[in-house]
């Protein structure tokens, strides 16, 4: 009867929250006295460490985009900062887990005691994790590349989004973003280090001049090269490499244009656009594939040269009528 009366008495309102004042409240007394704020700090404080290594990297790049000389060495002081923000977050919310997990219960002993065990199951599972990582340190020592930058990497050729120790990312034209791991890459193409050339390969009617085309496009080349909206772009004059190809009715005359790195697109366009408009005006446009070039004798006497006359191809037409021809059902002409 004891029994069943202490059981009822349980069980009613007043003996359930009477049960509640036990040892595990008294934990939980304890716990949020003492160890949940330890706990609070520890992560605000972790908080407040990342926040200012933000503001901190973030600076030294505004320092960097106000007095920095050259377009490589602040690329360089961006893809530095984004590796040392990266890495700083993750090594003080590291510690921070550290702070904390003991204050919730678990021991970290164990887990180190046996760390020597699984040392090796894990060191083979993240081989590839440190490959990484070495390999991208030395492509930051070795500033084989920095954020901007257009590359060619493991075959995949983009801009340089994001670098951190482990990885790369790339974007490509097309908007794809590839994300590398570093231990892939083994030979670096950076198509933008130091300065860039643009090489436009202009095609031209085969009947032209080259020493008229030559003039014509150096003329060209030089008004884009003076134009106060892409001087300060160019690093030397255009150069004109002459005759490069005869492919059927054209002629390939290639044009180079060297400028500050990652800054040729701007002026390749213009200058392609305003070659366009020149051959169009002096009819120097490549023709119709469908022609032949027939080479006569020219008029003047003694002359040892040869003109090249263009005669377009005329296809005939089945339906039109031929003189002198009869049909042979009706005796009528055709």
């Amino acid at each position: 009867m004891n029994q069943v009366t202490q059981v009822l008495l349980w069980l009613s309102p007043h003996g359930f929250f009477d049960s509640l004042n036990t040892e595990w409240i008294t934990d939980l007394r304890e716990f949020v006295r003492s160890v949940l704020p330890k706990i609070v700090v520890t992560a605000v404080g972790a908080w407040l460490l990342a926040r200012v290594l933000k503001l901190i990297t973030n600076r030294v790049v505004r320092v960097a985009e106000r007095h920095s000389g050259s377009a490589g060495h602040l690329s360089q002081v961006r893809t530095l900062t984004s590796v040392i923000r990266a890495t700083g977050i993750g090594v003080i919310f590291f510690l921070a887990a550290l702070e904390i997990l003991p204050l919730l219960g678990f021991k970290l002993e164990p887990l180190l005691a046996s760390a020597g065990v699984a040392g090796v199951a894990l060191g083979l599972a993240a081989q590839t994790i440190v490959k990484d990582c070495l390999n991208g340190m030395l492509i930051l020592m070795e500033d084989q590349y920095n954020i901007g930058d257009v590359v060619r990497l493991a075959g995949l050729s983009g801009t340089v989004e994001a670098m951190s120790l482990r990885k790369t990312q790339v974007r490509d034209g097309d908007g794809t973003l590839y994300v590398i791991p570093n231990s892939q890459i083994t030979t670096v193409a950076n198509l933008t280090r130091d300065y860039s050339v643009a090489t436009i390969n202009v095609s031209v009617d085969f009947s032209a001049n080259p020493d008229e085309v030559m003039a014509l496009l150096t003329k060209v080349a030089m008004g884009v090269r003076n134009d106060p909206a892409y001087k300060d772009v160019f690093l030397a004059d255009p150069t004109l490499l002459g005759v490069d190809a005869i492919k059927g009715s054209q002629v390939i005359y290639p044009v180079q244009l060297r400028t500050k790195a990652n800054q040729q697109w701007a002026a390749m366009r213009e200058t392609q656009r305003r070659i366009r408009i020149a051959l169009a005006e002096h009819g120097m446009l490549p023709g119709d594939p469908l022609r032949v070039f027939s080479a006569g004798m020219g008029e003047s006497a003694g002359a040892a040269s040869r003109e090249v006359a263009e005669t377009a191809i005329k296809q005939a037409d089945p339906t039109a009528a031929k003189a002198n021809e009869v049909n042979p059902f009706t005796g009528e002409g055709m």
